[in-house]
């Protein structure tokens, strides 16, 4: 933005500028300001300027490619700086999550026992290099060992029983304190699940480390020590912030995209379609790498993946709808602010009540994958315990419905507790200052409830198949009920209650599982359960965490009808001293000093005169705070008497005694967004919410009256809708 001035000495300055001693000046000014356009830690980024410095910059760069082939091969390799780092992304996260998915399965089966062939296998890798293990006994694993059976000899009994449940307990305490004491010491933002703040941070809001180095390393290895703790928690959300710290860590290794905030979130207030295609190769390069790993054992992509023989019926919607609804008042029950509790307490108390269930004590992935199973002539769940009909000569594939046996109603039994402890004990798991995800819970919340009410579908079609409800689709002998199916609706119903999610639902539970014949009874689920749960409260969990933290997050779906205008929340109040600005020629280095020392704005509009209040354009106070700084070392003459200039022409020095002038005009925003007084604050938040504007100044004929900040909306949205407009902390 510097004016450029005719050279006409070895100097870089003209005759009149070295008669009147501002030479210097423009040699200082011709350079750029170091640290000028970064921002301080919890502030809002400023979209619109870091959408401009980034067309600058490929402009620049456009320009010189065509002056040498060196500089050409270097705009290729800018060009192409974001399909590597997509390349790099997508190798890192799959790499993690698949590491993650073997470090967990091993030692959340740690707990348990042993393998003896290789003491780093899973239960299920153990068995799988067993050459012993028969179809007979497939449940049994010579090769793997319960730790009473390798201390004492002995697998059976009230001392191997109470031993086992003793190091079970033992090994969940020492997991968890090892989550809980790393999180404390070497990375605190590693707790949670991490969504809410990624949600704000691409909105435009800066929390430095968040995405650090530290915070990548302790989160991954805290979460396999998390979730192998036994505690009611996922790590899906908590992959998510993972996966950030990734793009963030590659990120850096590029100046495209680290001397850039905006260029960093492409994906948050806009979408472009460059960025769609890289979203997609990097997601195909981390599928890639997951299928080499191979963690789940199966040779598929999806964690919990079904398939089932039998087709669902319209009537069916019935108990699915009755899910949906269940899901809606699950998701309410986790809106609330919850202290964060001892980790060792609950961890202790989760691993007590769960060891003495089958369906708690097991890992929540496995139990969901079971709850998904459909019943087939080779499995040998208690779930699956029906009585068969010895005459029966039905393919594998297609068994008819049957009684339920002992083992069924044993399980539904224990089901239930199991229900009523997963509700009670994600309440207070989800929170703590560890990582911990709320998609596994939620999900085998809503797995359970489902697997439960598809057997009681299951039997009643059954024993009265002659009834209405029944008789026009199911008939004797047929294979009409699959409860698998239900717990699959209940696990998105619940999750879809809590996450308010409905398209990206089905979507996830599709990838999830691979059911794509199933979409309509999860839509029909997801969509009860989101009107269930709106009725309660428009927020899901994230939402509300944000709103707790006191974030500036502007969410797209929330509505503004209100009819207020500009006027109104602009500041200053009438109550409230004048807005503080710079005049374009007339203020002191001494002055600005003073008022950024007096004052926390993030900047000030600049005007040509107090009197007249005509906008100029605005500067932030941080580029301001920074080029005084940097003035004062390199620029001789500058000292607080010292005029600021934000004008176009070059300031003139009147007598070689004056001090030297400081010229900022680089620095200055000269197109600051505006709006007139009577604007409705509809379109202002429209504005700022599409824009991702940090603030706007309110004007009218050109004659500047105040500001609107993103703080200031966000209050003033809160308190139209009777909530503490206080909650906002941050700007």
């Amino acid at each position: 933005m510097a004016t450029m001035y005719p050279r006409a000495s070895s100097t870089g300055a003209t005759p009149s500028e070295e008669m009147n001693g501002t030479g210097n000046l423009m040699d200082f000014l011709d350079e750029p300001f170091p640290d000028v356009g970064t921002y301080e830690d919890f502030h809002t980024i400023d979209w619109l300027r870091e959408k401009s410095r980034d067309t600058d910059r490929h402009r620049k760069i456009t320009t010189k490619s065509k002056e040498s082939y060196w500089e050409l091969i270097k705009s290729l390799l800018d060009a192409w700086s974001g399909w590597v780092v997509m390349l790099l992304i997508g190798m890192l996260t799959g790499t993690l999550a698949g590491v993650i998915d073997l470090a967990v399965d091993w030692m959340t089966d740690l707990k348990e026992g042993v393998c003896l062939s290789a003491l780093y296998y899973s239960r299920e890798q153990c068995c799988w290099t067993s050459n012993e293990t028969t179809f007979d006994d497939r449940d049994k694993c010579p090769q793997w060992q319960k730790w009473a059976e390798l201390m004492t000899g002995h697998s059976e009994g009230a001392g191997a029983y109470v031993l086992n449940y003793f190091l079970y307990v033992l090994w969940a305490l020492l997991f968890s304190f090892l989550a809980v004491s790393l999180v404390r010491v070497f990375a605190p933002y590693a707790c949670g699940s991490g969504i809410p703040e990624i949600k704000t941070i691409l909105s435009g809001f800066i929390i430095r480390g968040y995405l650090g180095k530290w915070t990548l390393l302790i989160k991954t290895v805290t979460l396999v020590l998390a979730v192998s703790s036994g505690l009611s928690l996922g790590k899906e959300g908590p992959l998510v912030h993972v996966a950030c710290c990734c793009g963030n860590l590659f990120c850096s290794l590029f100046s495209k995209y680290s001397k850039n905030e905006g260029k960093r979130r492409e994906v948050s207030y806009y979408f472009p379609l460059k960025t769609l295609w890289r979203s997609f190769f990097a997601a195909l390069v981390a599928a890639f790498t997951l299928r080499a790993i191979n963690p789940f054992g199966n040779s598929r992509l999806v964690l919990f993946y079904v398939e089932y023989h039998t087709p669902w019926y319209m009537a069916e919607l019935v108990p699915f709808i009755l899910l949906g609804v269940f899901g809606g008042l699950w998701g309410t029950t986790l809106l609330g602010k919850y202290p964060v509790l001892e980790v060792i307490v609950i961890t202790g108390i989760t691993a007590v009540l769960a060891f003495p269930n089958p369906y708690t004590r097991r890992s929540t992935s496995e139990l969901i994958s079971e709850l998904f199973n459909d019943c087939g002539a080779l499995e040998s769940s208690q779930l699956c315990d029906y009585v068969n009909n010895p005459n029966m000569s039905r393919p594998v594939d297609d068994i008819p419905d049957r009684p339920a046996g002992p083992g069924v109603y044993s399980a539904l039994w224990q089901l239930a507790l199991a229900l009523i402890f997963k509700i009670v004990i994600t309440i207070f798991t989800f929170g703590m200052k560890i990582p911990s995800g709320l998609f596994i819970p939620s999900m085998a919340v809503g797995a359970i409830a489902g697997r439960i009410v598809g057997i009681a579908v299951e039997q009643m079609a059954y024993h009265h198949h002659d009834w209405i409800i029944f008789k026009n689709w199911c008939r004797p002998g047929a294979d009409c009920v699959t409860p698998g199916l239900y717990a699959m609706v209940g696990a998105a119903a619940c999750l879809g209650g809590v996450t308010r999610m409905t398209v990206s639902l089905v979507v996830i539970m599709f990838e999830l599982t691979g059911g794509l014949e199933y979409i309509v009874p999860l839509m029909a689920a997801a969509v009860t359960s989101k009107w269930v749960a709106d009725a309660f409260g428009k927020e899901g969990i994230y939402e509300s965490h944000i709103q707790l933290n006191g974030y500036p997050y502007l969410d797209v779906r929330d509505e503004f009808t209100h009819r207020t205008l500009a006027t109104d929340v602009m500041r200053p109040r009438r109550s409230e001293p004048p807005l503080a600005v710079l005049t374009q020629d007339s203020t002191t280095v001494e002055d600005v000093e003073t008022l950024i020392k007096d004052t926390d704005y993030n900047g000030f509009p600049v005007v040509v005169s107090r009197e007249s209040e005509r906008l100029i354009g605005f500067v932030q106070r941080r580029e301001l705070t920074v080029a005084i700084k940097t003035a004062r070392q390199k620029q001789d003459g500058v000292v607080s008497s010292s005029v600021v200039y934000f004008t176009e022409d070059n300031p003139q020095v009147a007598e070689a005694c004056d001090p030297q002038p400081l010229k900022l005009r680089r620095i200055l925003n000269l197109s600051p967004f505006t709006v007139t007084d009577h604007t409705p604050m509809e379109t202002v938040v429209d504005i700022f919410r599409k824009l991702g504007l940090r603030q706007c100044l309110v004007t009218r004929s050109g004659r500047l009256l105040g500001i609107i900040t993103k703080k200031d909306v966000l209050r003033h949205m809160a308190q139209m809708m009777n909530q503490d407009p206080e909650s906002i902390m941050f700007n």
